[in-house]
């Protein structure tokens, strides 16, 4: 009797250790819940996504108001198209910024919204105009090594 009893509080440790697992992987891989069904959906062209995915977060001020659902490559401008998904409580002024910027120790990016001071919204289907594409870190060190390798140079 007493072994079964032991081999049951092991067993439900078990689940509990899966299921904590699995809530993680979920946070870790953006699958939080989300509801899609009240959103308009919104594009911005950027000349670098780095590494924005799908499903991707979008914040304003730190709150989550939507998510990214899709990313393609217009080959007329060469750029990236990201398609946004934005929850309809929430609305932007036509000159909303959108920069992609980097969070927590994983280095998730996510769209960063800064509402502008138009008073015209965006609506369903617009462009987002200003954009900022994903700081990419070899970038910044190339730059960094070409300036110190021009003073150096210069003297």
């Amino acid at each position: 009797m007493e072994r079964t009893t032991l081999d049951l509080w092991v067993g439900a440790f078990v689940v509990a250790g899966i299921a904590a697992l699995v809530v993680l992987a979920m946070k870790v891989g953006n699958l939080g819940t989300y509801n899609v069904s009240d959103t308009y959906q919104l594009q911005a062209y950027f000349t670098n996504i780095g590494g924005l995915k799908p499903k991707a977060s979008i914040k304003s001020a730190g709150v989550l108001v939507g998510r990214v659902t899709g990313i393609t490559l217009d080959t007329e401008r060469y750029e990236a198209k990201v398609t946004m998904s934005i929850d309809k409580r929430y609305r932007f002024p036509k000159d909303t910024f959108a920069n992609i910027l980097t969070s927590g120790l994983l280095g998730e990016q996510y769209i960063g919204l800064q509402p502008g001071g138009d008073d015209a919204m965006l609506k369903n289907g617009d462009e987002m105009k200003h954009t900022q594409s994903a700081m990419v870190l070899e970038d910044l060190i190339g730059k960094f090594m070409y300036s110190k390798a021009a003073e150096n140079g210069s003297k």
